[in-house]
C-alpha cells in the first residue's frame, strides 16, 4: 500500500482513475483540490484536502508520507506553470518518490491550442533532473478517448463524451479528403477504462517509471476506423473537407460536430475543439508510443473493434 495524492481530483479523468485504485483496496488516496467539496463530490475512502497550489509549505504538510502524486491541475488556467511547479517543489521537499504531471491526452502538442503549456512542464521536469535526479516522473500519454466512438451511449462513470469525427448513432463521419496518402491521418485510441488500469498498474510497477509513458489501445488511420465502424454499423455517410477549410476555422459537412462538456460554455469553442481535433488527425498529432504496453505485457488493452462491438452491437 502507498499513499497517493490527486491533485485536481475533481476532474472527471482523475475520478475515473480514482474509482479505479480504491477497487484495489491497495492505497490511501488524498484528494488536493482548490476548493471545498461539495456533497456530491464526497468519495467514501478518500479524504479531501483544500489547498493552496501556490503555497509550498502548505503542500508541505498534507505530502507528507506521500509516495505518489497524479497531478490533473489544468494548464490553462495555471500561469508560468506556477502551481504545478509549486506541487513539485513540495514533492521533492516532502520526499514524494513519483510524480505524473497534467498530460493524459497526445504528446504532440500541436494537437490543441490548449497543449502548448505542456511541452514548458516537459522542459521544466527534465530541467529539475538535468544534474541529478531528484525525482522520478513519467508523462501519460494515451492519445485520443476511444470512449468518443462511444457517444452517445454512456461508456464511462465520470468523463463526458462526445461525437468528434465519427458519429456510430447516425452513420456518418467527416475526414480530411486532401491528405495524401491518406495513411497519414493516423492517431491512437484508448479507452478510459485502459488508461485508469494502466495507471493503477503503474503505481504497482516496481521499476522505473519512463519519462515518456505512452499508453496505446489501438493505432490506425481514420479510414481504418471508418472501415470498422461500418462494418459492425452498416454504411456511412462520409464529408470529405478540405484542409483550407479547416484552417480557416470551418467545416463544410452536413453535420456539425459538437463538444459537449460541463467546462466548455461558448459554442464556438465547443465547435471548435472537434474541428482542430479533426485537423491535427490530419497530420497524425493523435499518435502516441507504447512504453506502457510493453512495460506490462500482460495487460490486454481493449481494441477499436471489440470496443464498438461492444457498445453498438445490437443496437438500431
Amino acid at each position: 500500500m502507498v499513499k497517493i495524492a490527486v491533485a485536481g481530483g475533481s476532474g472527471e479523468l482523475a475520478r475515473e482513475i480514482i474509482d479505479v485504485l480504491l477497487a484495489t483496496k491497495k492505497h490511501e488516496i488524498t484528494i488536493l483540490s482548490r476548493r471545498d467539496a461539495a456533497p456530491e463530490e464526497v468519495i467514501d475512502g478518500t479524504t479531501w484536502q483544500k489547498v493552496d497550489f501556490h503555497d509550498k509549505d502548505s503542500l508541505l504538510y498534507v505530502l507528507n508520507g506521500v509516495h505518489t502524486v497524479l497531478s490533473f491541475i489544468l494548464c490553462r488556467s495555471d500561469t508560468d506553470h506556477r502551481a504545478q511547479k509549486t506541487l513539485i517543489a513540495a514533492c521533492i521537499e516532502s520526499g514524494v518518490k513519483r510524480f505524473a504531471p497534467n498530460e493524459w491526452s497526445t504528446s504532440d502538442v500541436t494537437a490543441s491550442d490548449g497543449y502548448a503549456p505542456k511541452l514548458g512542464m516537459r522542459e521544466y521536469l527534465a530541467s529539475i533532473n538535468a544534474g541529478k535526479k531528484v525525482l522520478e516522473y513519467t508523462l501519460f500519454q494515451p492519445g485520443l478517448f476511444m470512449n468518443y466512438l462511444g457517444a452517445p451511449l454512456k461508456t464511462t462513470n465520470h468523463v463526458s463524451t462526445s461525437k468528434i469525427q465519427f458519429d456510430l448513432e447516425f452513420r456518418r463521419a467527416i475526414l480530411v479528403g486532401d491528405v495524401d496518402p491518406p495513411e497519414k491521418q493516423r492517431l491512437t485510441l484508448t479507452t478510459i477504462k485502459d488508461i485508469a488500469n494502466v495507471v493503477a498498474l503503474a503505481i504497482d510497477y516496481k521499476g522505473e517509471w519512463p519519462v515518456v509513458g505512452g499508453m496505446a489501445g489501438e493505432t490506425l488511420s481514420v479510414w481504418e476506423v471508418l472501415k470498422i465502424a461500418e462494418k459492425v454499423r452498416g454504411p456511412f455517410t462520409v464529408d470529405k473537407v478540405k484542409l483550407e477549410d479547416l484552417n480557416a476555422g470551418k467545416i463544410n459537412a452536413s453535420w456539425t460536430p459538437y463538444f459537449d462538456h460541463p467546462s466548455v460554455k461558448a459554442v464556438e469553442i465547443a465547435e471548435a475543439i472537434p474541428r482542430n481535433l479533426i485537423l491535427s488527425n490530419a497530420w497524425g498529432a493523435w499518435v502516441v508510443s507504447d512504453e506502457w504496453n510493453k512495460l506490462l505485457p500482460e495487460y490486454k488493452f481493449t481494441g477499436v473493434e471489440e470496443f464498438i462491438r461492444e457498445v453498438w452491437g445490437g443496437q438500431p
